[in-house]
Order: structure tokens, then C-alpha cells, then sequence
């Protein structure tokens, strides 16, 4: 339920904003806005809630967290409305809006809140009617920048304000103990925060452990899998046996099976083969089975642990929400993990390692090996790029006063094999040399270079090593 016109008066005139300064604009989500005041000396913070059916203005206890990506009209503000001084804020006859006259020195503006469930909106504008922005553009309605909004105002009538405060009366709310003794503001802020039916702290704690419990039991079934998927592993030895056996009674093979005696436990063993291969074949592919099972058991252990410590994060995080009693910071919490993750402006093209203090940067096509080349190294960077084989250029800008480690020197080089035609060798040869010892290509492709002074690296590709650059790695 909203304010009603009675409420929202009783609220401006416990605020007494005249004289005041707006200090600090935040912006938690796309509802709502917290403004910093300085009233006399003292610091307050003033709600505006735009949500349906939680229309409201009033001071709150809480300081609002700020929002991680900055919001278009919270920039706004923060540029045209911020640093104001608060001439005169009061309601527009019984309409629900509020009006707040705001100037400096030298500027002027006045900014409405309508608090309309279902049409709820904060604008800006200047002195003669001119939008400057709002929350929410409604360009069918003209509230767009550069639109006209002039309310009317019309003064209510003695009889007209008795009967609208028979028909809304200013609520009590007995329903709330804890409200006994608080002042108007404060009884609205407990009341909006504990028992409404938007941004209550019990209808966000019920999404909370929807979110969580959905979220866990997706983290469960991934683990269950990979643990499963070690187990399997785990009896890796049995299939490097059923080879052994294959070829120790090649001779007993008929078709699609062979029937055998273990010569280990003495029990009997059915194999079955594919009839498309000969025994030594099949033997072959049991082996390779073998080989790939124990080469992944290693990375198996390491997404394992990833996950049980996604899932510890995952605990710690639903526990801060339950332990939070600022309601604008848990609806901040869910809204931030449940909404779809905006791909950010990359810094440059390629990938992006951050290695023990160290910047690595990978070209993977000629187009960003060049751009990489023209824009974003220098002279004293480092190059990294295969002998005899196609592949992205590996650079690794340089430091003041330090010389490359070869552990980092062996990162990049396992960067620039893996990112090359030499990936299916696991091997390769790597010219390495400063980025001012290069000479582009005379009428070569986009990207050639020439190096000097260049020097070999041999590098074998080392799975621990590009494990532990996929944490490293910088997703932007």
C-alpha cells in the first residue's frame, strides 16, 4: 500500500527540508533513490520509492548501498541536482506529488515526486516547465527530455481536505509493536522494510531462499557429476587390464566378444569388441581410454575444488543475506546475481592474464595480433610467438626495473603453444624478443613481423600451467 495525500503531508512537515543541502545521491535500483541531507547540521537520509503499491518518501535509518554499474538518471542527478540547497519541498494540493524548489548561486530547477502506484516517477526540470530527465521515460505521456511538465496545482478547500482525511485517514499502525513511540517517518520506514509487499524484508528473504536453493542444488548436481565422473576414473587400471588381456588371448577372440580366463584372479572375463578392429586394435583403444582417464584425473580434482569452493562462497553469501536488515541492500544483493551479466567494454583485444604481478596479453586472429601490436605495447614488452607454426602473438608488458621470471615466461609460452597449430603437438619452438626488435612485413599480411635479436624457447605444454591461467584470466 502507498502513501496516501494525508501520509505524505505528515511526512514533509516531521522532514522540515526548508534550508536544507542535498549532499549525496544514491541510486540502488532502477525504484529507488536515497538522497544525503544535511538538515541543520544533522545528516539524514531521505527514501523515495517508486515501486508499485510501496509509493513512498521518508527518512530512513538505513544508508543505501550504492549500485555497481552507475544508473543513467542517478548520473544525472548526481551532475545537475547535487550540492543543491532545498528552497521549499511541499505537496501539490492533494495530488501526491511533491514538489522540491532547488538552486545554487546560479542555477534553479525544480524536481516532482509523483508517488501514483502504477505511475510512479521523479522529474527534473527547469524553471519554465522544460524536462531535464526523469527515473522512468514515458514518451507517450511527454515525459521524455526536452518534454513540458507543469502540474496543476490546486488548493484544496477546508472541506475538501476534512473528507479527503475521512477517506484516507494516516494510519496508526498498531499492527506493529515495534512502531510504538517512533515518529511518523520512522514508523514508515519500519513498517516498508518489515510487512510491505514490495521491498519487505520477509518477501526478499522468501526470494532469497529461492534464489539459494535453486542456485545450491544446480552446484550440487555439478559436483555430484565431476565426483561421479572421478570415481569412473579412479578405475582407470581396469581398462589398461582388459587391454593387457585382449592381446595376452588375441587368439581366442571371435567377433564382437572374447570369453578369457584373468590370469590375475583366476575369474572369468567377458569382453566385449568391436568386430570392426583387430585384437591388437581393440586393445589399442582400451589403452587410450586408459591413457585419457589418468591424464584427467588431475584436472578433475581441480574442477573439484573449484566447485566445493563455489559452493562455500555460495553459503556465506546467503547467510549475509539473512543477517541483513537493510532491505535496500538485500533486493540489491538478489537483483545483482539474478540479473544476465553485461559483457564489459574489453581494454583491449584478446585475452587478459594477470600473473603474479604480471600482464600477459594473447592475439588469437592476425586482426588482433596487429591492433595488439599498434595500440596497446610498447618498445620493452615481450613477444612470444611460435617458430614454423600459425598462431596468436603472446605479449608480456614490461615492468620497471624488472626482468621477466621464467615462470612467467613459461606462462606465456604455454599461451602462445596452446593459442597455435602446435596445440595437437603439446610442443613446439618459440621465438621471443622485445616488441622494438620487430619489423612489420614489407607487403606482408595484416600482423607479420619480422623479429631480431630474437631468441628459442622450447615449451612443452604443461596442463597444470593452463589450469591455473584460467583463474588468472581477467573476463571482460
Amino acid at each position: 500500500m502507498s502513501l496516501n495525500c494525508n501520509e505524505i503531508n505528515r511526512i514533509i512537515q516531521e522532514l522540515d527540508l526548508p534550508g536544507s543541502f542535498i549532499q549525496e545521491i544514491v541510486q540502488p535500483g532502477y525504484d529507488t533513490l536515497s538522497f544525503r541531507i544535511i538538515n541543520r547540521g544533522k545528516t539524514e537520509n531521505l527514501v523515495v520509492c517508486t515501486g508499485a503499491s510501496a509509493c513512498r518518501m521518508n527518512r530512513s535509518r538505513y544508508k543505501a548501498p550504492k549500485n555497481d554499474k552507475p544508473l543513467r538518471f542517478n548520473e544525472f542527478l548526481k551532475s545537475a541536482v547535487r550540492g543543491m540547497r532545498i528552497n521549499e519541498c511541499r505537496q501539490l494540493g492533494l495530488d501526491r506529488i511533491i514538489k522540491f524548489d532547488l538552486s545554487t548561486w546560479k542555477d534553479r530547477c525544480f524536481m516532482y515526486v509523483r508517488l501514483w502506484s502504477g505511475a510512479a516517477n521523479v522529474i527534473v526540470t527547469d524553471t519554465e516547465g522544460k524536462i531535464l530527465d526523469c527515473m522512468f521515460r514515458r514518451p507517450k505521456k511527454g515525459e521524455v527530455t526536452g518534454g513540458t511538465f507543469l502540474p496543476e496545482e490546486k488548493l484544496p478547500t477546508e472541506e475538501e481536505k476534512a473528507a479527503a482525511l475521512e477517506r484516507f485517514p494516516v494510519r496508526t499502525f498498531d499492527d506493529v509493536p515495534e512502531a510504538e513511540g517512533l515518529s511518523f517517518n520512522e514508523q514508515v520506514d519500519l513498517f516498508y522494510s518489515q510487512h510491505a509487499a514490495s521491498l519487505s524484508r520477509e518477501s526478499l528473504l522468501a526470494q532469497a531462499e529461492k534464489w539459494y536453493s535453486s542456485r545450491r542444488s544446480k552446484m550440487a548436481a555439478a559436483l555430484e557429476k565431476l565426483e561421479q565422473k572421478k570415481k569412473d576414473f579412479e578405475n582407470a587400471g581396469q581398462l589398461k587390464h582388459t587391454g593387457d588381456l585382449i592381446l595376452a588371448y588375441a587368439s581366442q577372440a571371435e567377433g564382437s566378444f572374447l570369453d578369457c580366463e584373468d590370469y590375475e584372479t583366476g575369474a572369468a572375463v567377458h569382453i566385449r569388441l568391436d568386430p570392426k578392429l583387430t585384437p591388437q586394435e581393440n586393445a589399442a583403444r582400451y589403452y587410450e581410454q586408459y591413457k585419457k582417464a589418468t591424464s584427467g584425473l588431475e584436472a578433475l580434482e581441480h574442477d573439484i575444488q573449484l566447485s566445493r569452493r563455489a559452493i562455500e562462497a555460495l553459503e556465506v553469501q546467503y547467510k549475509e543475506m539473512l543477517a541483513e536488515k537493510n532491505t535496500l541492500k538485500i533486493e540489491q544483493l538478489l537483483r545483482h546475481d539474478s540479473a544476465p551479466k553485461q559483457k564489459a567494454e574489453k581494454p583491449h583485444p584478446g585475452l587478459h592474464y594477470e600473473v603474479k604481478g604480471w600482464t600477459l596479453m594473447v592475439g588469437r586472429t592476425a586482426a588482433e595480433n596487429d591492433e595488439l601490436l599498434r595500440h596497446y605495447v610498447r618498445g620493452s614488452d615481450m613477444w612470444l610467438h611460435t617458430r614454423d607454426f600459425a598462431g596468436g602473438y603472446v605479449f608480456i608488458k614490461a615492468r620497471k626495473g624488472k626482468t621477466v621470471p621464467l615462470d612467467i615466461l613459461l606462462y606465456a609460452g604455454n599461451l602462445a603453444v596452446y593459442h597455435s597449430k602446435a596445440r595437437q603437438n603439446a610442443q613446439a619452438d618459440l621465438y621471443y624478443t622485445e616488441v622494438k626488435y620487430l619489423r612489420r612485413a614489407k607487403d606482408g599480411p595484416k600482423g607479420l613481423v619480422i623479429p631480431t635479436q630474437e631468441k628459442n624457447l622450447f615449451v612443452k605444454l604443461d596442463d597444470a600451467k593452463l589450469r591455473e591461467l584460467d583463474e588468472y584470466e581477467k573476463g571482460f
